[in-house]
């Protein structure tokens, strides 16, 4: 009787390892295939890297009191480039 089902379960054993062993070489299989396609891709790739302006930081304020303006730094950083005149003046109104 113990025979009889030694054999059904030593068919469903094998059967179960030859599976385990040809799904792990087909996942294999298929890892190296995308690998290559990725290799491939990154070769002829030629998507430029777009330059990324730098973000605008509140280094001062402008009041104007009279005829007279006024620059209060919240950052001395953009003195000097105030100092030698290398601004500009764009009003919010446009945007």
């Amino acid at each position: 009787m113990s025979l009889d089902m030694l054999i059904p379960f030593g068919i469903l054993l094998a059967l179960v390892v030859y599976l385990i062993f040809t799904r792990s070489k087909f996942e294999k299989e298929v890892v190296e295939v995308y690998e290559k396609k990725f290799d491939e891709w990154k070769e002829f790739n030629t998507t430029t890297t777009k330059e990324v302006e730098p973000a605008k930081v509140l280094v001062g304020l402008v009041y104007k009191t009279g005829y007279k303006v006024s620059v209060e730094l919240l950052d001395e950083s953009a003195k000097a480039q105030l100092e030698k005149g290398k601004f500009e003046i764009s009003e919010i109104k446009d945007k």
